[in-house]
């Protein structure tokens, strides 16, 4: 059975640059540790999946979920890979921590450079996903 996923809003990013940029400041040893107050109900379904991350109401980039550990402040620390994977855009409503996303539901992988996709406007990469030409 495929891993789930989650969705989180890429808070304070505007664009896949300014995400990419935060990955590469927080990356250590290979990996990315976010931190969250409560581990997911569903943790041990989540490691092998991806976070996906939302920036303007899109999913935009996905960074492969390795696990979950206790942080010393009594947090959990996410666990994610260094790779941030650039993903079709994908409408998705912003949302307050992070949603379970099943793999059916998942955006493909952008190839290559993304085809430019990326660079769209919001308002109008959306509207292309909605009448699903994207």
């Amino acid at each position: 059975m495929p891993a789930l996923h989650i969705s989180k809003v890429a808070v304070g990013c505007a664009s896949l640059d300014a995400l990419a940029a935060r990955v590469e400041a927080r990356r250590l040893g290979g990996e990315v540790h976010i931190t969250t107050r409560y581990r997911p109900k569903r943790a041990d379904e989540l490691v092998g999946g991806s976070i996906y991350w939302i920036v303007k109401h899109r999913l935009i980039a996905r960074q492969e979920l390795i696990g979950f550990a206790d942080s010393d402040t009594g947090r959990t620390l996410i666990r994610l890979s260094g790779d941030l994977v650039p993903v079709n855009p994908w409408p998705k409503r912003a949302h307050q921590g992070w949603r379970y996303l099943a793999p059916a539901d998942a955006p493909p992988d952008l190839g290559g450079d993304g085809d430019g996709l990326l660079r769209l406007p919001p308002t109008l990469s959306a509207e292309l996903a909605r009448l699903a030409l994207i």
